[in-house]
Parts: C-alpha cells; structure tokens; sequence
C-alpha cells in the first residue's frame, strides 16, 4: 500500500486562465504505472504542492470519467503563499499530489433521477467534475440543470466550457452574474443565485440537488432549495474546512466529533444539520 504522505510527481501539461485570479492546471503523472492505475471518484479532493513552498488542498476538478490526468481549479485572489506559488508554474513544471481523500458524490443513487446542479464562483470546480461525470455517462440520468453563477462577468469560472454546456440541447444550463456585475454584452441572467433559483423553478420529484459556493451563497440556496419542495436528504453539498493531512490525524478540519477530510467533504443537508453551530 502506497504512503499517503509521499507525493506523485506530476507535471503541468496545461494551464488555462478560467478568470484573473482563478487558474486551472492539467496534471499528468510522470510514473507510467501511477497514471494507469490511478483512479478517483467525483467529490474527492487532493493535497497540492509546490517544493519549497508547501501544500494545499483543492478539490480534483476533471470528471473522473476521463482518466490518464488531473486537474485543480484555484484562486490566487487572497495571495496565498502555496497557491501563489501554483498560479506562476507553467508546463513543464513539476507539481506534488496526495490523494484522492474523502468521500465521493453518490453516483449510484443519483442515476435515474432529474439533476440540479448550483454552482457559484470558484464553487463550481467540484460542481464541474460530478457534472461532467454525469455528461459523459448522460444515458443513465433524467433531466440535468446546470446554475453557474458568478458576482461579475468577468468571474464566471469555466466562461468557455458554461457556452458549450449552453449549446447543448440535452440539458439546460443557466448563466447569472450579481445585480451590477453585468455588461452591454451579457446574454445571461442578472440576479442572484438563490433568486434566480427559484425563477427556474425545478422540480423535486425524483431529483437531487448539488450545490457548492460561498457559504452565504450555500445558506440561502438550501432556503430557495427548501422552497421549491426539496428535503435536506435530497441536497448535497460539499466542504473545505482547514483541511491538511488529508487522512484525519492533524485535527485542524474536525467540526465537532466530524472531520471534513474522512466523513466529507461532501454531506448531505440534513447532515449539516447534525454539526456544532460553528459551520
């Protein structure tokens, strides 16, 4: 058994700017045999590093549907010292992964049922890798929405790939900035994620709902969620909390008796409900 506290080598092969202050780095494994057998699960998270620098946790952004690389989607905006670090690597560099930790998305009991997906701002990286999971393998699921949303234009993260979801005519997508955050040439909707929500109005028969942003944005979209008929057993969510060793030893993500890295980080809302008033 591998570990957990030794690194893969990975290198960037890629780099796209999804905003100003949000990069996306594709990383392939430089062992042969890691690459081909390396597997992860939608909601999983790993640990990040840059020699030198330290490490950091994101979550693992691709669709676990497409394996041979992976990629982590982060913000640079609050000028952190590891992940100012990441965001001035270029291809060719080599980065540092543990991981997969934590639990997944629960595939199987989402198959047959209609999607919600609710993403906002850097919030949608977790969303994007159990929602395009979900596309790649779009036969076993029932009607599939799509909310990013963004306080600006210029901060809608995966800006390109949101134009190609749009296009599709086998789902809906939903693009909204905040009230002020538009300009003459946005074609999406102005408003509020929550708002907006509740415009769209989906149906909660047979449906299960995924939501990751803001912990504000989080709050008031379990209220609309609750609105429109949805029970906390039908809303899942997932956390960062502090996390660091990944594996449920240093404490620093506990939330009560409950440790984000081993019991989540994704968790249902009626187990939201359950931690310490803290969260």
């Amino acid at each position: 058994m591998p570990n957990v506290y030794i690194p893969y080598l990975t290198t960037v092969t890629e780099r796209r700017d999804e905003t100003a202050d949000v990069r996306t780095l594709r990383l392939e494994f430089q062992d042969g045999a890691v690459a081909e057998k390396f597997a992860f699960r939608a909601g999983q998270f790993g640990l990040y590093s840059v020699f030198g620098q330290g490490e950091c946790v994101f979550c693992i952004a691709s669709p676990a549907t497409r394996p041979g690389a992976i990629e982590c989607s982060f913000s640079y905006r609050w000028g952190g010292k590891v992940t100012t670090a990441l965001s001035k690597l270029d291809q060719g560099d080599t980065v540092g992964f543990r991981g997969p930790f934590g639990n997944c998305f629960p595939l199987d009991e989402m198959k047959g049922k209609n999607l919600v997906f609710i993403g906002g701002g850097i919030g949608m990286a977790p969303i994007r890798s159990i929602f395009e999971t979900c596309l790649d393998e779009r036969a076993d699921y029932g009607d599939i929405l799509l909310l990013n949303g963004a306080r600006s234009v210029a901060d809608v993260v995966y800006g390109d790939k949101t134009e190609e979801w749009i296009a599709r005519d086998d789902i809906s997508c939903v693009k909204t900035v905040d009230p002020g955050g538009d300009t003459p040439e946005w074609d999406g909707k102005v408003g509020l994620i929550p708002v907006v929500l509740e415009q769209l109005a989906p149906a909660s028969k047979n449906a299960l709902a995924l939501v990751c942003g803001p912990p504000i944005m989080i709050k008031f979209a379990l209220q609309s969620l609750e609105k429109l008929g949805f029970t906390k057993n039908q809303v899942i969510t997932t956390l960062e909390n502090r996390m660091k060793c990944g594996v449920g030893q240093c404490g620093r993500c506990n939330i009560g008796s409950t440790y984000v890295c081993k019991d989540g980080p994704v968790f249902r809302a009626s187990e939201l409900d359950r931690l310490p008033p803290e969260f």
